[in-house]
Order: C-alpha cells, then sequence, then structure tokens
C-alpha cells in the first residue's frame, strides 16, 4: 500500500516535509480482475511484446504504425518535426482528408452497414439507421452547401452550436471535407459562451439547430443562436449566416423569428444540392481540424488547436487498439459531441474504422433509469462508453436496472475524471454483467486521445486506477522541486508525458504564448533546447504511480484540500463515502477554518429509497476516518436532494463551496436544476 504511513500531528515540521506537488496518498489498493480467455482470444491487441516495440529509444519512428490505418494521398517525409518546440509537427509533408477517411474509404465493403444509430430522446420516435452510404450523400450535399452558398474554403472558421444528433457529425464531416475548420460548442452552453467562440475563433457562419429534447421537453435552441449573433455584434465581429437545421424536417420547431437575410433553413436549402458530389480536399496533415474550447467559466475561452494527420491516427489507433473496435461493433460512447470525448471517440475514432457508433438524443434516464439498456438491447451494443458522472447518476438512479435487459457488452470505457473503486465495481459487476473488460482512461481535451489505460487484451484491471500509460505514450511524476519520483514509489506529485504524441493539440488558438506557459514551461529543461526531452508536458494532475506501475489520477492539482499541513486530494475522500452502501453521490469542498486554513464540507446525496437521518451522516463521516484518517474528518456531511449540475452532468464544486463559505453562489441559471441551490442553503443553514 503507497504512502500508508501513521498520521503525525499537525505543526511546522509536517507542513515542511510535504511538498506542495506531494498530495497525502492513504487510498488503498485494490486487488486485480482479470479479462475473459473469450476477450482475449478476439482482441485486436493481446500481444505483449508491443511496449518493446513503442520503448522510448525507438521514439518517434513508432507512431508510423498509427499513421498507417489511415488511407494517405501522399505519405510523410518526416514522422516529427521539433525544429519548433513544443510547436510540434506531425507527418510532415502528408497529404490526407478526415472525411474521407471516416466515410468514403469504407463504401466498397461497408456501404450499406450502419454508420450512425441515431436515438431520439422521446421514446416513441424510431431510430435512425444512417448507412455509410447515406452518410457520404448527406455529408457531399451539405459540404456543396457551405462551399457554393456560404463561400467557406479551406482554413476558414465554422462554428457549431448544435445538440446531440445525426446532422452533427455529418456538419463536422463536410467541414473537413472542405478543409474548414469546425468548433463545436456544447450545446448546453449559453448563447454568451457560443459569442465568446464565435469571436475567438472568428466564424462568419454559424450552424445551429431549432429545437431539440432534453428531459422530456423539447428546448428552443435557435434562441441562443439570437443571443450569440447579438454578443458578438457588440465585440465588433459580425456573424454573416446562421444555418438551421429542423429538428423535425419540413416544420420549425422554435418560436424564435429568423432573420431574413442572415438566417437560412438548411432543410429546405438542401433541396437545390440534391446528388451534388464534392472532392475531398488534399489537406497537408499538420493543417488544423478542428477548434475545441475549454469549458472555463472565467478568462477568454481556450481553443484547443488539433491537426488532421496527427490527431486522426491517434484517435484511429486507440479506438482500434484500446477500446477494442472491429467494423462489426455497435459502439455507444455515451457523451456528448460538444466535448472532446465526442469528437475522439463518437466521431472521428469510430468512423475511421468502420463501425456502427450511436448517437442518443438527451438525458440517460429519461424516461427512467432503464433507457440506456433498453437502447442497448435493442441496437445490440456491444462496447460501450461513458464518464464516472454519468455511471455514478445511473447507479443512483436505478442500481438494479441493467439486471432486467438481455444485452451483453464485450468492453466499456470509463473516461473524464477518477472513477472511484465502489462505483467501478458496481459498473463491472452490473452494467457489465461481470463479463465486459473496463478500461479507465486518463487524457484531456489538450490531448486528443487516451494517454493511460490498461490494454484491455494484456492487463488485469484494477478499480481505481487507470492504468500504465499506452503503448507510446511515457509518464513521469515530478515534484515541486522539478525532482523526478522514482517509478512505483507511490509518492504523489504532478504527471507529466515526456515525449510528444500526435494527439497532442498544436497550440492555443491565437495565444502560443500561453501553450508554452501553461502546459510545457514548468518543467522544461532549457528554454532554448530544441530537444523534445527538454520539454515534458504538464498534465495539472496529480498523479501515483503503483508498484505495478499502474497510474492512479488523483484529479487536478488545483482540487486539494491543504488541512493543517496535510494535503488531501478530494477525490480520496469522496470515494470513501461511496464506501457507505446508501450514497449515490458525493462532493467535497475545502471551507475555511480559522485554525487548520481549510477544512473539507462533504456533500452526498442518496440512493433512491433512502432517507436522509444522523445515522448514515455519522457512518459516512466514520468511514472517512476509517479510510484516510481523523485528518480527513469532515466538518460536516450535508445530505442533499441532489447535486447542483450542469447540463452535461457534472457536478459543480464551486456552487456547494459557496454555500459552506455563506457567500453567494452567482449565477445558477445555467444549471440542469437550478431549483436544488435554495435547498442545499437551507439545509446549511
Amino acid at each position: 500500500m503507497p504512502n500508508k504511513k501513521p498520521l503525525r500531528r499537525p505543526g511546522k515540521q509536517q507542513s515542511a516535509d510535504i511538498s506542495e506537488a506531494q498530495i497525502a496518498v492513504h487510498w488503498r489498493e485494490e486487488g486485480y480482475f482479470s479479462p475473459s480467455s473469450k476477450f482475449i482470444a478476439q482482441a485486436n491487441l493481446a500481444d505483449k511484446g508491443i511496449f518493446k516495440r513503442f520503448s522510448l529509444d525507438k521514439f518517434p519512428e513508432y507512431y508510423r504504425e498509427f499513421a498507417d490505418l489511415l488511407d494517405w494521398y501522399k505519405r510523410w517525409k518526416k514522422t516529427l518535426d521539433t525544429s519548433n518546440p513544443p510547436f510540434w509537427r506531425w507527418f510532415v509533408g502528408g497529404e490526407i482528408n478526415a472525411c474521407y477517411n471516416c466515410v468514403d474509404r469504407h463504401l466498397a465493403r461497408h456501404k450499406n452497414k450502419t454508420a450512425i444509430h441515431f436515438v431520439p430522446e422521446p421514446e416513441h420516435e424510431a431510430v435512425q439507421h444512417i448507412t455509410y452510404q447515406e452518410l457520404f450523400v448527406r455529408v457531399n450535399e451539405f459540404a456543396a452547401l457551405l462551399r457554393d452558398f456560404c463561400g467557406l474554403k479551406a482554413g476558414d472558421r465554422v462554428t457549431l452550436h448544435m445538440p446531440m444528433v445525426a446532422e452533427l457529425p455529418i456538419a463536422m464531416l463536410a467541414c473537413a471535407r472542405l478543409g474548414i475548420i469546425h468548433s463545436q460548442v456544447f450545446s448546453g452552453f449559453s448563447g454568451k459562451a457560443c459569442a465568446d467562440r464565435i469571436v475567438d475563433s472568428e466564424s462568419r457562419v454559424l450552424i445551429t439547430m431549432d429545437a431539440y429534447y432534453r428531459a422530456g421537453t423539447l428546448l428552443d435552441h435557435k434562441e441562443k443562436a439570437e443571443i450569440a449573433v447579438t454578443e458578438a455584434a457588440r465585440e465588433g465581429h459580425k456573424v454573416d449566416r446562421v444555418l438551421i437545421w429542423q429538428r423535425y424536417p419540413g416544420k420549425y420547431s422554435s418560436p424564435t423569428k429568423l432573420a431574413e437575410g442572415r438566417d437560412v433553413i438548411v432543410n429546405d436549402l438542401l433541396r437545390k444540392y440534391r446528388g451534388k458530389r464534392v472532392e475531398p480536399a488534399r489537406m497537408p496533415a499538420e493543417a488544423p481540424l478542428f477548434l475545441m474550447y475549454t469549458s472555463g467559466t472565467t478568462g477568454r475561452p481556450k481553443g484547443c488547436q488539433h491537426s488532421i494527420g496527427g490527431y486522426l491516427a491517434y484517435v484511429t489507433w486507440t479506438s482500434k487498439y484500446i477500446q477494442d473496435i472491429h467494423p462489426e461493433d455497435v459502439y455507444w460512447c455515451m457523451a456528448d459531441i460538444g466535448w472532446i470525448t465526442g469528437h475522439s471517440y463518437i466521431v472521428y475514432g469510430p468512423l475511421a474504422l468502420a463501425a456502427s457508433s450511436v448517437v442518443y438524443e438527451g438525458v440517460p434516464t429519461q424516461p427512467d433509469a432503464g433507457r440506456p439498456w433498453r437502447i442497448a438491447e435493442q441496437l445490440d451494443v456491444n462496447i460501450f462508453h461513458t464518464s464516472p458522472t454519468a455511471i455514478r447518476a445511473l447507479r443512483r438512479a436505478g442500481p438494479d436496472e441493467p439486471a432486467k435487459y438481455h444485452y451483453h457488452f464485450k468492453h466499456m470505457t470509463t473516461v473524464g475524471e477518477p472513477i472511484e473503486p465502489e462505483v467501478w465495481k458496481w459498473y463491472h459487476k452490473m452494467v457489465g454483467k461481470s463479463e465486459a473488460v473496463i478500461v479507465d482512461t486518463w487524457w484531456q481535451t489538450e490531448n486528443g486521445g487516451f494517454l493511460c489505460s490498461t490494454v484491455p487484451g494484456i492487463h488485469k484491471m484494477k478499480p481505481g486506477s487507470a492504468g500504465p500509460g499506452i503503448p507510446g505514450i511515457h509518464p513521469v511524476i515530478y515534484d515541486d522541486q522539478d525532482k523526478e519520483l522514482p517509478a512505483g514509489s507511490g509518492k504523489a506529485g504532478n504527471i507529466c508525458i515526456r515525449n510528444p504524441w500526435p494527439g497532442g493539440f498544436q497550440t492555443i488558438w491565437k495565444d502560443p504564448d500561453r501553450f508554452v506557459r501553461q502546459y510545457y514551461s514548468r518543467y522544461c529543461k532549457n528554454p532554448r533546447s530544441k530537444n523534445w526531452r527538454d520539454w515534458p508536458y504538464m498534465a495539472g494532475d496529480g498523479a501515483v504511480q503503483a508498484a505495478d506501475g499502474y497510474y492512479r489520477i488523483l484529479g487536478r492539482i488545483d482540487d486539494v484540500i491543504n488541512v493543517a499541513g496535510h494535503r488531501l486530494g478530494t477525490k480520496e475522500i469522496e470515494s470513501a463515502a461511496l464506501i457507505i452502501p446508501e450514497v449515490a453521490e458525493a462532493a467535497v469542498v475545502p471551507v475555511a477554518d480559522p485554525i487548520k486554513g481549510r477544512v473539507p464540507d462533504l456533500y452526498v446525496s442518496l440512493k433512491p429509497g433512502f432517507t436522509a437521518s444522523k445515522e448514515i451522516a455519522d457512518r459516512i463521516s466514520g468511514a472517512v476516518v476509517s479510510e484516510i484518517g481523523p485528518i480527513a474528518r469532515p466538518r460536516a456531511v450535508v445530505i442533499v436532494p441532489d447535486m447542483p449540475k450542469t447540463r452535461s452532468g457534472k457536478i459543480m464544486r464551486r456552487v456547494l463551496a459557496a454555500i459552506s463559505d455563506h457567500k453567494d453562489p452567482g449565477d445558477v441559471s445555467t444549471l440542469a436544476n437550478p431549483e436544488v441551490v435554495d435547498k442545499i442553503k437551507e439545509l446549511v443553514k
């Protein structure tokens, strides 16, 4: 067990002993779960020699294996150009088109195979099964519209503010076909947030939708476009065209009026482009494919710029070998295309492999917690991919629901944040029916694709651990004195990646100085060096590596509570709370304390059928003390009816922190459940 030393009394000596990077780690190591022999026998990757082939002394040429999964108009001359660190350029001299690789090249063998299963939220509406041939036709027609009606060309930027509908990947692929840089904004973001991204990317065209379903309600989405265009104009940027897809073709479903001369109904205009074919643009490998803006609530939005060749090679390889996607698989990533996970592992990765990818419009628990498992049963989904946030929500809403349905997953992915061991075990036993392998992947918007994960046909699984670096990725953990922690030491620090990789973002759009400052300057050994070895990438996450080589991600370096010199990871405290069977979700926030500096407040919600009580709260507090130690005892355990959440299901800890400190939580109108904030305030009072 790593770092399982008795806790000393807090004092000056303890504070001095602990590096700012070294979060106190008390999380016990879990036992292993082995993949089934049946899975290993069919796995795309079961060769343990892969890690020797991808050892650091063979970098960067081993990444040719990634690029070889794609079709190229022209082979690259140089695998990696390091002449301007850390602005790495991959597959230089190569020419490629992302749309061709995701659509055209599959037609000879797979044209009648479903590319996208679009599942509407209303359960009475039929699932749309879009074949690769139909996808080819629809992408071409929309690409012709963008080129001929909007006058767009390679290198132009287009902002998409679209929900989870089939038209979203169609629009993305049409942009990619022309070499247009697309910037998809999560549909739950406000019109103002959309405007910020329009202005930063200098988009002249906004692609949106009139309405879509969310939690049983047909929402007016067009109104956000009106706000976005107005706000952009205030900042001196004019949007020339707003292209509006109709949720119900032939019917305008928004009460917001159209602006004459600016707004165009796509479904009507497309008739003029029926049968049009657009030759895919032969693009340089290092040209940008898309911008993905991080969702920070303060400061200027940060546009992560991802390349065509490097990014597409990376997500295709990781989709094939880490998610084990075969062309015959029905794959469902229950994320949103508005985030990087959806770009990489709903659209580009699976479609590059000719898989069938599920796009679900709405809320997983609409109309009840059995909905995901009915969809999986109906479509015979065999690979399932979602976030710990969604897993916790499903565990809370219907812990026994999966057993009622006849589906069988061979493989499941978890992504986006660390998953607590208790939640992992439920996911494995109930959702995976103790049959599926699980990959607990770690990566970020900036990274393009997975960085750490077990290879499902090779490694054993360990709840709470992401696993080693994937083939080709070589992590390292540094402390705040810039010292490398010994491999497998069980000590926590800042996780970095030694080497560049093709999926990594090229820069921050229009802000290269911030790119260098935020991600590379911290541990750069020599700012004048052109040697990639001197430029480790800093992820901004705390991590610990166990003796077996597996990494456990402890969360953002900022998500640490310093209690009297003990740096406690919030995720560890939350995980301890989830050991209590009644607990569905847990969120820890730091609260000011005159003696200890900061102390944790612990908010929990319970599974259905359980009522808040002092007895449950005491057991939760006791579990934290038992698992971590008295220093981590929560100041208060607050049992809430629900957590304040974003539309994507993330718990808004800043709101809870403000309530605990008796401060104004700010604007909560964009939350999925703003009404719960006042209820929590009353409980805390």
